[in-house]
C-alpha cells in the first residue's frame, strides 16, 4: 500500500510538466514570436514505479552518519533496474555529492531534511562550468549529469549547510583584494553548489526547500526542457553567504521557472552565457526562457541577464512577479571584455516593494572582478593553468556587449533609489527599450547615457528628489509621459 502511495504522489506531483501554456497578455498580438514560450519546460518525466527506500542500502537518518555511500547504491540500483523512486524514511541524512541517474526520481519527503556535508572532500571534482568559464572544480550536492528524464521532488529540506564555506570564501578574498587578484578569488575558492543540471534534458524539480548555499543554488548548465515549480531557495541563514545565487540558467534552453520563492544575497533569478575568452569559444545561448509567478526577497536582482553574457541571451518571458526589497529589480550587467547580445527580453506584470533600482543596465560592471590583470610580481609561466584562461586577451570588436529589444510594461510599486540607471558604451548604444504602463514612487527618475530608440508610454515617477530624467549622448529617445511629474529632459533628443 505503502508503495503505491508514494507512486500516485509522484504522477501528481510532475505531472503537470507538459502543454504549457502562457496567460494571454495585451500585447501578445503584437509580439507573435512569443508562441514559443509554450514549450518551455520538461516535456517527459520519470516512468518507473518502485520504490528503492535507502535505508534498505544502509543509510542512517540520525544526522550524524556519512550516507553518501548508501543513497547512492540506492539511485544505482533505481537506475540501474529502468527507473523509479528513491525515498527516505523521515530524519537527517548527512552526505557528500551525489548524482541522480536516467529514469530516477529522487523524492525528499515532508520529514526529510538532507544536510551536506561541510568536508570540501566528500565533493569530487568534475570538468564542469563556474561563472562562465569551464574548469575542474567540486561536483554539486545534488548532481544531473548528461541525463535524461529524471525529477528532484518533495516537500522536504535540502540544507547545504554551507556557512564554513562562505567564512573560507572571505578569507581568501581578503588575502587576494590585498594582492591584486580580486578577479580570481572566486574560482580558486572551490565551493559546493548545492543542485547542478549539466548536459541533461526533461528534468524536473519541485516542491523542495533549499538552505544555505554553499555558492550557487541552482545551475542548470548547458541543458534543455527544464522545469523548476515551486522550490524554497533560503540562503540567508545564519548570514549572508557569497554569491548565494538563487537559479542560474547557464547557456541552456526551454527552460520554465514558476512559483517560485528566493531569498538569497546575490541574483535571484539569473541569465548566464559565458564569460571573455573562455565563453566566446563555447559559444553557447541562454534562450527560450520563461520565469513566471514568483516571489524575489533579499538578492541583487529580480531578474539579472548576466554579467556572463559571451554566448548571448535572447527569447526571455517574465512575468507575475514581486520584488521585496531586492537591490535591483531588473539588472542587465555585463563588461567589455564579455561580448554577446542581450535580446528579445519580454518583462511584464511586476510589483516592487521597496527596491534598489527598478532598471539597470551597465556594459562596464565590477571592473575589479571583471577584467584580469596579472601583478608584476607573479610570473607568468608559473601561475596555475585556469588563471592563463582569465588572462586571455579578447579582440576589442568581439569583447564589446549588447543590450537590445527590451519590452518592460506593467511595472509597479516603491524604489528607494532611481528608477532608472543606464550606462552603454559609445561603442555600444542601448537601443530599443520599451517602457509602457510604468507606476512608480523612487527617489528620483534616474540617468540615462549611450542609449538609442527606447521609447515610453504611460509611464509615471513620482520623485521624492530631483524631477527630471537625465539623459545623454544618446539618440532617438521619444519624450516620456509623466503626468506632470517631470519625467523628461532637455537632453533627451541628443
Amino acid at each position: 500500500m505503502k508503495k503505491r502511495f508514494v507512486c500516485l504522489f509522484i504522477i501528481l506531483l510532475l505531472a503537470p510538466v507538459s502543454g504549457i501554456s502562457v496567460r494571454s497578455f495585451a500585447q501578445e498580438k503584437q509580439t507573435p514570436e512569443l508562441k514559443w514560450a509554450k514549450k518551455a519546460g520538461a516535456m517527459k518525466i520519470p516512468k518507473g514505479k518502485k520504490v528503492y527506500n535507502v535505508s534498505a542500502y544502509g543509510a542512517k537518518n540520525d544526522s550524524l552518519t556519512m550516507n553518501t555511500k548508501a543513497i547512492q547504491s540506492a539511485i544505482d540500483a533505481c537506475a540501474s533496474a529502468g527507473g523509479g523512486v528513491v525515498t527516505f524514511d523521515a530524519g537527517a541524512y548527512i552526505t557528500g555529492s551525489l548524482f541522480i541517474k536516467k529514469g530516477v526520481t529522487l523524492l525528499v519527503g515532508k520529514s526529510t531534511v538532507i544536510l551536506g556535508s561541510q568536508d570540501i572532500a566528500d565533493y569530487p571534482e568534475i570538468d564542469t562550468r563556474i561563472a562562465g568559464v569551464e574548469l575542474r572544480w567540486p561536483a554539486a550536492l545534488i548532481n544531473v549529469l548528461d541525463q535524461d528524464k529524471v525529477a528532484l521532488a518533495g516537500e522536504g529540506t535540502i540544507h547545504a549547510r554551507g556557512k564554513p564555506f562562505w567564512d573560507k570564501y572571505w578569507t581568501m578574498r581578503r588575502d587576494y583584494e590585498k594582492k591584486g587578484l580580486r578577479w580570481i578569488v572566486d574560482y580558486d575558492c572551490k565551493r559546493p553548489r548545492t543542485l547542478l543540471i549539466s548536459g541533461s534534458s526533461n528534468v524536473t524539480i519541485k516542491g523542495v526547500t533549499f538552505k544555505q548555499a554553499g555558492f550557487w543554488t541552482v545551475q542548470i548548465l548547458y541543458s534543455k526542457n527544464v522545469t523548476v515549480n515551486g522550490i524554497t531557495i533560503l540562503n540567508n541563514i545564519d548570514g549572508s553567504g557569497p554569491s548565494t545565487d538563487g537559479i542560474d540558467i547557464d547557456s541552456s534552453s526551454w527552460i520554465l521557472v514558476e512559483n517560485s520563492t528566493i531569498d538569497c544575497n546575490d541574483d535571484d533569478f539569473c541569465l548566464k552565457a559565458g564569460r571573455d575568452a573562455d565563453g566566446l569559444r563555447v559559444n553557447r545561448p541562454t534562450e527560450y526562457v520563461v520565469i513566471r509567478n514568483c516571489t524575489a526577497l533579499k538578492g541583487a536582482g529580480l531578474i539579472t541577464c548576466g554579467s556572463e553574457t559571451s554566448g548571448g541571451i535572447r527569447n526571455v518571458l517574465a512575468y507575475n512577479l514581486i520584488a521585496n526589497g531586492t537591490t535591483n529589480c531588473i539588472n542587465f550587467k555585463s563588461a567589455v571584455t564579455r561580448g554577446g547580445t542581450v535580446e528579445n527580453i519580454y518583462i511584464h506584470d511586476i510589483q516592487m516593494n521597496n527596491v534598489g533600482t527598478m532598471l539597470r543596465a551597465t556594459m562596464d560592471w565590477n571592473p575589479s572582478y571583471s577584467y584580469s590583470a596579472l601583478p608584476k610580481e607573479y610570473s607568468y609561466d608559473s601561475i596555475p593553468a585556469h588563471w592563463k584562461v582569465f588572462l586571455q586577451t579578447v579582440p576589442p570588436e568581439q569583447g564589446i556587449p549588447h543590450f537590445k529589444n527590451v519590452h518592460l510594461w506593467n511595472f509597479s510599486g516603491t524604489v528607494k533609489g532611481a528608477a532608472v540607471s543606464i550606462a552603454g558604451n559609445k561603442e555600444s548604444l542601448i537601443e530599443n527599450y520599451f517602457l509602457t504602463d510604468i507606476n512608480v514612487e523612487a527617489r528620483a527618475p534616474g540617468e540615462i547615457a549611450f542609449a538609442k530608440g527606447w521609447r515610453f508610454k504611460n509611464v509615471s515617477v513620482k520623485s521624492s528628489g530631483p524631477a527630471e530624467l537625465k539623459v545623454t549622448n544618446s539618440s532617438d529617445m521619444s519624450t516620456p509621459i509623466n503626468d506632470g511629474a517631470g519625467l523628461a529632459s532637455p537632453d533627451s533628443s541628443r
